[in-house]
């Protein structure tokens, strides 16, 4: 089937009934639409006696039509069923009836680390760590029974409530008969794809190892190491193993990296080799993450000792070697973060600048006028933003300007352009300087000249809590959310007809006075997320708004939208905050 047709016939009108019965009489409720790739849809199911809810895989018979896909989509079952590992995306059940097949999935609510990437680029090599060892450890489980994933890449890397990965997606997925059996499948993601597949040599499970090596890449690079605008030059790129890992990153991660990346996979380490490596042992390797780090870097700083509350030190952010009082080292550890604060303010010039030019692509286009097709192809939940400000209250005149987050985290930006945040746990603070210096306390013990400060974020807190309702769902405090660094407010003004507010990871709200629907903007996915009367929340990507249309309601706002972030790119960093102005 070609790519267009697939395309098409991705849109058909093919439907899923509101409730799915499998041959037990186990009775699944339709939920939450998650998203589709390929030939499946997915939607969050809830086990109508348990109230368990899972991810449902959907693929329609009609795109099941030639005998290669009707046997490719039962290897995969039957190869994920007879999985169980704790880094696997656990297979609860199949069944089909005349129009689909409904593969039942652990749901992971976080997405994937390729969402992770869209919004942070390159991570810190703690939390490469930590994620690629649980990868390592999944495929040792896989490789020990014999499976060849084929398809590891950040899109199937997927991440529970707990910030633990899952392996998912066994589409491409293959066993190994015999030992020393090559398979000549020429099939894998271009960026991952290993050199003996593109030249049809046979491979095996050094294919995986490969991909890994590629993984680690990106996350610590912020982009694959073959990636190129041409997937000629890509795959050219590939055969020749050309590529560049750049000096910042650390020497046990570079060998590593080189060592996966050989051209030749019978000088690939084994998955048992690769747990005993360095990189593994030489660094910082986090229990767990906060769920912050899916659009802010954690902090690995000496954490405070408080009453009842003791922390060991943690590592410095990089490759977590062991601190020194060396004074160069502390010196260029200081030049390190100047640099990062002005890459910061770089950042957000740079996020408003593709955001406007991303609106502006949509508002040409007049999506408005369009006739929305009714499949809701423009909708991507993946793309919906880890944070938004819902409450806020304006006493500027005196103080700043409070506002609380949807996990509960609550903020203050004075009018001093200082910031002080208290986290969802009631009780680590974070106090930023005019400058962007960070400093961690705790709501107990912080120092004397933040007395004022701390007051005002108890009374702005308290008066959130007790006068104003919530937008959006919350989040559940995790015990790793105390490593949490949170996106803060970094700007904001008000309008006759709104509330605009910028916080540090380039999210953009609009909170709209007359009908109190607001529009969420995040550059780095391309998307906005719209809030409507009934507090329905549905998120968009902004290409595909532009191509399939949307409302009237939303292309208006999106046009405001445009004026709005024009506005903050004026002002820039300039200005803390607005005044009352025309809209």
């Amino acid at each position: 089937m070609s790519s267009a047709a697939r395309k098409d016939d991705g849109r058909s009108k093919d439907v899923v009934p509101e409730i799915l019965v499998d041959p037990s009489g186990k009775r699944y409720m339709k939920g939450r639409f998650l998203g589709k790739g390929g030939f499946a849809k997915c939607y969050e199911l809830t086990d109508l006696d348990s109230k368990e809810v899972f991810a449902g895989k959907i693929v329609s018979k009609s795109l099941l039509v030639k005998q290669h896909q009707k046997d490719k989509m039962a290897q995969e079952i039957a190869i994920h069923r007879e999985l169980n590992h704790r880094h696997v995306v656990q297979f609860r059940s199949f069944f089909e009836d005349s129009d689909n097949v409904y593969i039942v999935l652990e749901l992971c609510r976080r997405r994937s680390l390729m969402e992770l990437h869209k919004r942070r680029k390159a991570i810190t090599e703690p939390e490469a760590r930590y994620f690629v060892k649980q990868v390592v450890t999944a495929c040792q489980y896989l490789h020990h029974n014999k499976v060849i994933h084929r398809d590891l890449k950040l899109g199937n890397l997927f991440i529970n409530d707990e910030m633990e990965i899952k392996i998912g997606d066994f589409g491409l997925a293959t066993k190994v008969g015999y030992d020393g059996e090559r398979k000549r499948t020429l099939c894998g993601t271009p960026n991952y794809i290993a050199p003996e597949v593109l030249c049809k040599k046979g491979h095996s499970f050094e294919v995986d190892i490969w991909s890994l090596g590629c993984i680690l890449y990106t996350l610590l690079v912020g982009k694959p190491p073959f990636e190129t605008s041409c997937l000629r030059d890509t795959y050219m790129k590939i055969k020749k193993n050309e590529y560049n890992i750049p000096s910042r990153v650390s020497l046990p991660a570079r060998n590593l990296i080189a060592k996966m990346l050989k051209a030749d996979p019978t000088d690939r380490p084994s998955i048992d080799q690769i747990m005993e490596e360095e990189f593994f042992s030489s660094g910082y390797l986090p229990s767990n993450l906060p769920t912050s780090c899916l659009t802010m870097a954690p902090r690995f700083d000496t954490l405070y000792k408080s009453e009842g509350l003791h922390r060991k030190p943690l590592l410095e952010i990089n490759d977590m070697r062991p601190q020194t009082a060396d004074p160069t080292k502390r010196e260029m550890e200081k030049k390190e973060s100047e640099r990062a604060q002005m890459k910061g303010s770089e950042s957000q010039d740079n996020w408003l600048t593709d955001l406007c030019g991303q609106l502006s692509a949509v508002v040409a286009a007049k999506p408005g006028e369009k006739i929305c097709i009714q499949d809701d192809d423009a909708i991507d939940p993946a793309c919906v933003p880890i944070y938004w400000v819902s409450k806020w209250v304006d006493y500027s005149d005196k103080y700043g300007l409070g506002y609380q987050l949807c996990d509960n985290s609550v903020g203050v930006l004075f009018n001093d352009s200082t910031r002080l945040i208290l986290l969802a746990n009631g009780e680590n603070t974070q106090y930023i300087e005019r400058d962007g210096t960070e400093h961690y306390h705790t709501l107990r013990a912080f120092p004397e000249n933040l007395t004022k400060k701390v007051t005002l974020l108890k009374y702005f807190r308290n008066y959130m809590n007790e006068h104003l309702l919530k937008a959006g769902a919350n989040m559940t405090p995790r015990e790793s959310d105390q490593i949490a660094r949170l996106p803060f407010l970094r700007t904001w003004f008000r309008t006759r007809s709104a509330m605009v507010l910028q916080l540090s990871n380039g999210t953009v709200q609009i909170n709209f006075f007359s009908d109190h629907t607001k529009i969420i903007l995040c550059p780095l996915m391309a998307a906005v997320t719209y809030i409507d009367e009934k507090r329905d929340t549905t998120t968009y990507r902004l290409n595909l708004i532009e191509k399939f249309g949307c409302s009237k309601e939303l292309s208006g706002r999106l046009r405001y939208a445009r004026s709005m972030v024009e506005r903050l790119l004026t002002t820039k960093s300039g200005s803390v905050r607005g005044r009352s102005a025309a809209s």
